[in-house]
């Protein structure tokens, strides 16, 4: 009998006070305040329908405690339906502008789908909010930052460091931890010594990079997840010594972001425009002046593909970089969602020029970067995804 009550209780807050079936069912403290949370935004169509609570369609001012909701919303509801319910208030009431009081940022769940908001509308922002919505960016930066960074630095360094030790004898390069513990079978108990048979030296570090990596990033719209994680991904490339990296952003016109993603990658991000047209074919373009060694260039085109340049001269662009040697990828998009919405046919001609064409999660994004370097076959990501 408790678990049909239980049952009726949820039934009851999924489907509202607007329905009759459930008009005997009693709700208890905890339950009416989640009930009241959801009802502030899919009860009622307003226009004065459902629960009469002052809701005015699209004003943004129909939610005047919206701190307070925040806040019952993050207190009853587990984190991803959070995510969901913050951005349904934001298309189907209107609230982006109260978004920008400090007191309502301090309430809202850092998410991908809030700094993509902010990201759009980071124009609008009053000077008051601006410290605050900066700190909600940066915490999601900091927890993408540590989820990928451990793993990515990983990749690029066993990719990279073939031969970790140099037979030549230097000895302010020697590898003390790997000589002693390579040695440790010759201890001599009578002396208390380690006598070494061989000593390992680490290579003398390079004045050169090893690579280039290029990431182009396609500022439109439906890529800002994919922005936000390229950002994050640039930021890590860039913090390592044997990469020399570039990061660049387009829509119609192309942006070199590399310096701000040098520095921090929420600094990359208020520096995104998203929206607006599509010439991919210029920013490939631009981002060819920075090869200087095409065999030792890995060049990341992150796009939908819904190209508004000229799509011939894109083709062939690509294919020219493929057949220099430089290790070409597009994908299509670099986020946790689902298959992503692109140009299929444009895609396909990319792909018959021999250059990897897929989507790609961050978790996989290691492996990917790992297995170009290594110049291995990448076909096999886009099996996968």
């Amino acid at each position: 009998m408790a678990q049909d009550n239980q049952n009726m209780t949820r039934w009851r807050l999924i489907l509202g006070n607007d329905s009759n079936a459930f008009e005997g069912v009693s709700l208890g403290e905890k339950e009416s305040v989640m009930d009241a949370a959801l009802a502030a935004i899919y009860d009622g169509d307003g226009s004065g329908g459902g629960k009469q609570s002052g809701k005015q369609g699209g004003k943004g001012r129909s939610m005047p405690h919206l701190a307070k909701w925040l806040t019952d919303v993050r207190t009853f509801f587990p984190q991803d339906v959070v995510s969901v319910i913050q951005s349904d208030a934001i298309e189907r009431k209107g609230l982006t502008k109260l978004l920008f009081e400090p007191e309502t940022l301090k309430n809202v769940q850092p998410d991908i789908s809030m700094v993509g908001t902010l990201m759009a509308l980071k124009g609008q922002i009053p000077e008051k909010s601006k410290d605050t919505a900066r700190q909600l960016v940066k915490s999601v930066v900091d927890e993408i930052m540590k989820r990928m960074e451990q793993n990515l630095r990983r990749a690029v360094t066993g990719a990279l460091n073939k031969k970790e030790h140099s037979p030549i004898s230097n000895f302010p390069a020697t590898d003390w931890k790997r000589t002693i513990s390579r040695n440790l079978k010759n201890y001599d108990t009578a002396t208390k010594r380690i006598i070494p048979e061989k000593f390992y030296f680490f290579e003398r570090s390079r004045k050169q990079k090893d690579w280039t990596v290029i990431l182009d990033i396609d500022q439109s719209g439906s890529m800002c997840d994919s922005i936000i994680y390229s950002s994050v991904m640039g930021s890590i490339f860039a913090s390592m010594p044997a990469l020399d990296t570039h990061v660049v952003a387009f829509d119609t016109e192309v942006t070199d972001l590399t310096e701000l993603c040098r520095n921090d990658p929420v600094d990359m991000l208020f520096g995104v425009q998203l929206g607006g047209g599509t010439d991919i074919n210029k920013s490939v373009a631009y981002c060819r002046e920075l090869v200087e060694n095409p065999r030792k260039t890995m060049f990341i085109l992150i796009s939908d593909l819904y190209e508004g340049g000229v799509r011939k001269g894109l083709l062939r662009r690509l294919g020219e970089m493929h057949d220099e040697g430089i290790k070409v990828i597009t994908l299509l998009a670099l986020s946790d969602s689902g298959k992503p919405d692109y140009d299929v046919n444009l895609a396909k001609e990319i792909s018959k020029l021999g250059i990897a064409c897929f989507a790609c999660t961050p978790d996989r994004l290691p492996e990917l970067v790992e297995a170009a370097l290594k110049g291995l076959d990448l076909s096999r990501f886009e099996k996968k995804e």
